[in-house]
């Protein structure tokens, strides 16, 4: 029982601060001593090159007719609005009936929105209109079903 003394307390030494191990004369004080030291350099420290224009950024710059995401036609932005307007809907209503934001409603109707399958799949269900494929407009009981 004598090895377990909880009373006893020794400090060797006091550790620096995070400023002065990072500091040069301390990196080689260390190295001196014979310690591990792991050294890292850090790319563009200290200057503001978040935001820097690659050749690349210019080149994507310049294709935008290849490289652009397709939008949703004014065509279905229009039956969208016609669709809820005919239901007495606001965008908002719709939006919370097919649990989404109203201003991806207001994206759809605009022809700003990025089409999503899953969102339009609701948007058709909740007004009751086609929004996809070449019966746009038509209700949805009207489309005949492949067999």
């Amino acid at each position: 029982m004598a090895e377990s003394d909880w009373d006893t307390v020794t400090v060797l030494r006091k550790k620096g601060s995070a400023a002065q191990s990072k500091s040069k004369q301390a990196v080689i004080a260390a190295q001196r001593r014979g310690e591990d030291v792991e050294t890292t350099k850090k790319w563009a420290a200290g200057q503001n090159k978040q935001h820097v224009v690659t050749k690349n950024t210019a080149k994507l710059d310049r294709e935008t007719e290849e490289l652009h995401h397709e939008r949703v036609t004014l065509e279905v932005g229009k039956v969208i609005q016609k669709g809820r307007q005919d239901n007495g809907l606001t965008q908002k209503d719709l939006a919370t009936k097919i649990n989404e934001k109203p201003q991806v409603i207001a994206d759809y109707e605009s022809g700003k929105a990025i089409p999503n399958n899953q969102v339009m799949g609701k948007i058709e269900r909740a007004i009751g209109l086609k929004l996809r494929g070449k019966e746009i407009g038509l209700p949805l009981d009207a489309v005949p079903k492949k067999k």
